[in-house]
C-alpha cells in the first residue's frame, strides 16, 4: 500500500479537478504495474496499472488509494 501511496503522491497537481489517486499490481511477490491519475491523459490510475502490467494482471492483487483529502486506501481483486 506504501507504494499505491507513493503512486498519489506523483498525481497531486496533475488530477485537478480530480483527486490524486495512486495504484499498484502486485502478483505473488512481483509487483507487475503501476500508474497515478493525470488529468490530461484521461486515464485513471488503476488503467494506467492495468494497461502497464498486461497480461501479467490476471490473478493480481490491485492496491488502490482514493484520496479526498485523507487517504482512504481500498483493496480489490483482478
Amino acid at each position: 500500500m506504501e507504494l499505491a501511496l507513493g503512486q498519489a503522491e506523483q498525481s497531486v497537481g496533475l488530477a485537478s479537478p480530480n483527486p490524486a489517486v495512486g495504484c499498484v499490481l502486485v502478483r505473488g511477490d512481483a509487483l507487475v504495474g503501476e500508474g497515478f491519475h493525470e488529468f490530461e491523459r484521461r486515464d485513471h490510475a488503476e488503467i494506467v496499472a492495468l494497461q502497464q502490467a498486461g497480461p501479467r494482471a490476471r490473478g493480481a492483487t490491485a492496491y488502490v488509494t482514493a484520496t479526498t483529502g485523507e487517504p482512504d486506501p481500498a483493496r480489490m481483486r483482478c
